[in-house]
């Protein structure tokens, strides 16, 4: 028989060796390759589910919840080894703020996994957390479309959402499907058979090159992640391959330019909003961020409110063209709304030429320390006035304390911040005695009464009991002295 020529047996017991020995190499190979797979993509969900947590930190605490659901929706889209993104507010007990799919918001332990692997997850660390599970529910995203079935093993990564300060304030769950592994084994399988062929030797190189074009790729996207974790948003993976991790690489890179793209957009929404409405102000009267905010939400305050008003304004403007007064209200209202600002304080609306500006402090030295370098601004500006032979201006300053409510009125498609209340009238009304006492700078007793360094503040009492209009109860009223009071009485002169 030929099955017994030296020939066919060596064929034969050579074939055998052969492929004994490749598929030994295969079996052990493809039970590496599983591990390093398995490894890399642990790595790459930790790395990303850890950038992912440190770029949303912002919006969760500013109950950002429509920016994050569209972020979920859009990474979900873009990799399809995600099956679903969990964010959990540890501030509402750890209820799912966003999610993707959407099904699973509002929840506070999805039926997606065991409650084992959610009670886990939600621990605080200070790294991102892995689990091998499995679904207990088939997942269709988008609507319609299996993305995983129930029982299928998956590999659930979770990474803390903390504040700059350190303190956790949610979590961020990602389930990632391990099919991606099964298929690079099964692929690198085919390949090392292809190569065992021919020969042992030649699969051995091409089982090096295959692993060397496998890992380098992904260690070049770990060292983007890394440097975009460390604020280099604008870093993005140069990988060009049309394979799964090319398709990797490009969603990361869609995934951190849309990042970079919402982060910009919304710092700049942010730093415009607050040209017209103050971050105090914001704080106040929308807490839960500026997308909440609302007409008539109105929160109690005692603050120190400030009047300044340019005297003789209307003779002053007349003299001038329209683009003269504007150029001209510009360049006086920058110098005083600067030193507002320097000394704690923010202006709440411009009324023609006059200012009223908010103090917050719990005493009132800002309020009044900004009086008086407003009034040195003053001089400085005058001086350039008269060199381009303008005349100089005068103004009138005057501040009170007391209880005022801050808020918003108007309604749904045009809403303005202010605060009201007696003590803003008696502010207005302070700054109106200004003229009839000919003085500079007034304040109330309340103003006096919470100051917290007097010894820094010369006074001059103007009044013990002067009734303003709109008020029942006298008050007394003071000077702040600059050099000269506009009453010189000794009996009345106080240092505090």
């Amino acid at each position: 028989m030929k099955f017994r020529s030296i020939r066919t047996r060596i064929m034969t017991t050579t074939t055998l060796l052969i492929v004994s020995i490749v598929g030994a190499i295969v079996w052990l190979w493809a039970s590496s390759e599983r591990e390093l797979f398995r490894e890399q993509t642990l790595q790459e969900a930790k790395t990303l589910t850890m950038l992912l947590s440190q770029s949303w930190s912002n919006e969760l605490s500013d109950s950002n919840w429509n920016q994050l659901r569209l972020s979920l929706d859009s990474l979900l889209r873009h990799n399809p080894d995600f099956i679903y993104i969990l964010i959990s507010d540890d501030r509402a007990n750890h209820r799912i703020i966003a999610a993707s799919p959407m099904e699973f918001q509002d929840r506070y332990i999805p039926d997606l996994v065991p409650v084992s692997v959610t009670t886990k997850a939600l621990q605080a660390s200070e790294g991102s957390r892995a689990q091998d599970t499995y679904l207990l529910r088939t997942i269709e995203f988008p609507e319609g479309e299996v993305r995983a079935r129930r029982g299928e093993p998956i590999l659930e990564v979770a990474s803390d959402i903390r504040l700059v300060s350190g303190s956790k304030i949610g979590t961020l769950r990602v389930g990632i499907s391990l099919g991606r592994i099964e298929r690079a084994v099964a692929n690198a399988v085919g390949k090392a058979l292809l190569v065992g062929t021919f020969a042992l030797g030649v699969g051995l190189v091409g089982a090096y090159i295959l692993a060397k074009q496998v890992s380098d790729p992904i260690r070049r996207l770990q060292e983007t992640v890394a440097k975009i974790a460390a604020g280099e948003l604008d870093r993005r993976a140069e990988i060009y391959r049309a394979d799964e991790i090319g398709a990797l690489a490009a969603a990361f890179n869609e995934m951190s330019a849309a990042l970079q793209g919402s982060f910009d957009r919304l710092q700049g929404t942010i730093e415009s909003f607050q040209r017209f409405v103050p971050e105090k102000f914001l704080v106040a009267i929308a807490p839960e961020g500026i997308e909440n905010i609302q007409v008539g939400v109105a929160v109690k305050r005692t603050i120190s409110i400030l009047f300044c008003d340019i005297r003789n304004y209307t003779s002053l403007s007349e003299a001038m063209t329209p683009l003269e007064t504007f150029s001209f209200l510009n360049d006086y209202l920058e110098i005083v709304g600067q030193e507002i600002a320097r000394h704690g304080g923010f202006i709440d609306k411009y009324i023609g030429d006059a200012i009223m500006a908010l103090f917050d402090d719990r005493a009132t030295d800002g309020a009044v320390q900004a009086a008086i370098a407003m009034r040195r601004r003053l001089i400085s500006f005058n001086q350039a006035r008269l060199e381009r032979q303008l005349p100089p201006i005068e103004i009138g300053i005057g501040i009170h304390r007391g209880e005022v409510v801050m808020g918003t009125v108007g309604f749904v498609s045009r809403i303005e911040s202010t605060a009201i209340g007696d003590a803003v009238n008696v502010a207005a009304r302070v700054e109106g005695l200004t003229k009839e006492y000919g003085c500079n700078v007034l304040v109330t007793d309340a103003v006096v009464d919470s100051l917290g360094d007097r010894e820094a503040v010369q006074l001059n009492l103007i009044d013990e009991a002067v009734k303003v209009k709109g008020k029942d109860e006298a008050i007394a009223v003071y000077e702040v002295l600059e050099r000269t009071s506009c009453r010189e009485s000794n009996e009345n002169f106080f240092r505090f």
